[in-house]
């Protein structure tokens, strides 16, 4: 897989997740079990806004030509990205969180394995 393809689908999944947040954080909230309460709103309105500002960032990289600055994103994105799935695994063993978190989980495993092998590459 190339870096290409991998901030291609990084693009998507970031601007779905940030459109979400953004604009439906009770239907995100809903997908984890999580209340709607104001801390978690707005907090997840601010996530939104991460999300679609990475989103912006892996559209106008994924041409980038192999260099330490891609492959020190690759490899903050792997970091970060693996620490999400933790997250979510330990939020999921506590039952602080429901059963939908594992779409969540493959998807960040999915993401830092890619990004990790491009940063290989």
């Amino acid at each position: 897989m190339t870096f290409t393809i991998v901030a291609t689908i990084a693009a998507v999944a970031s601007t779905l997740l940030g459109i979400g947040f953004l604009l439906a954080p009770s239907f995100m909230l809903d997908q984890w079990g999580l209340t709607h309460e104001s801390p978690t709103v707005f907090l997840s309105r601010r996530i939104g806004s991460i999300y679609l500002g990475l989103a912006v960032l892996f559209v106008v990289g994924r041409d980038a030509p192999p260099s330490r600055l891609r492959d020190a994103v690759c490899i903050g994105l792997a970091i970060a990205l693996v620490l999400l799935a933790l997250t979510g695994i330990i939020e999921r063993a506590a039952k602080r969180v429901s059963a939908g978190i594992a779409v969540s989980i493959v998807v960040e495993l999915f993401l830092a394995a890619s990004f990790a092998w491009v940063a290989t590459r």
